[in-house]
């Protein structure tokens, strides 16, 4: 901050709210034959504590660095009722099949079975930042979804916008 105040953004580091980093952007890279796959190296330093790859609701799989899983377990899924049959299953989904894990000295992570089922996921691929974790697709599911959500966006975002209101 400077004397009056205002923070002032110094080059080093930017902070997003809860997060360090901000994971921005679509990058096309392949999972080699032992279901590795190698992440985008702008997004290491922000990944290099860990991270925690698990299944997306959108035929993608989810990669979260290993603090914001965290926090996402703590403020979202932790709290839901152990009671409700909803919450159950939606914490199954997430847990289950998750893979903890680190990136190995080349930027790879290991893609286990059970997620590459789930994305459907073969050797050509699409990582895609999205704000505070990673999306994993199959190229061509990729594709279709950008092509359906663009023909859709200003749709979307006129009723997004009424409900802020």
């Amino acid at each position: 901050m400077d004397k009056w105040g205002i923070v002032v953004y110094s080059g080093a580091k930017w902070e997003t709210g809860a997060h360090e980093h901000m994971f921005l952007g679509e990058y096309e890279h392949t999972i080699d034959d032992k279901n590795r796959l190698t992440l985008p190296a702008r997004f290491r330093d922000a990944l290099a504590g860990g991270v925690v790859l698990t299944r997306g609701l959108d035929d993608c799989l989810n990669v979260y660095a290993r603090k914001d899983w965290d926090a996402l377990v703590e403020e979202r899924l932790g709290p839901l009722d152990h009671f409700s049959k909803e919450a159950r299953d939606l914490k199954r989904f997430f847990f289950s099949a998750a893979s903890d894990s680190e990136l190995d000295k080349q930027g790879r992570v290991l893609v286990p079975p059970a997620l590459l089922r789930h994305g459907r996921l073969e050797r050509e691929v699409v990582v895609a930042g999205v704000h505070d974790h990673l999306e994993i697709w199959d190229r061509s599911a990729w594709n279709d979804n950008v092509t359906k959500v663009e023909g859709s966006a200003d749709d979307v975002a006129e009723r997004l916008a009424e409900k802020r209101v």
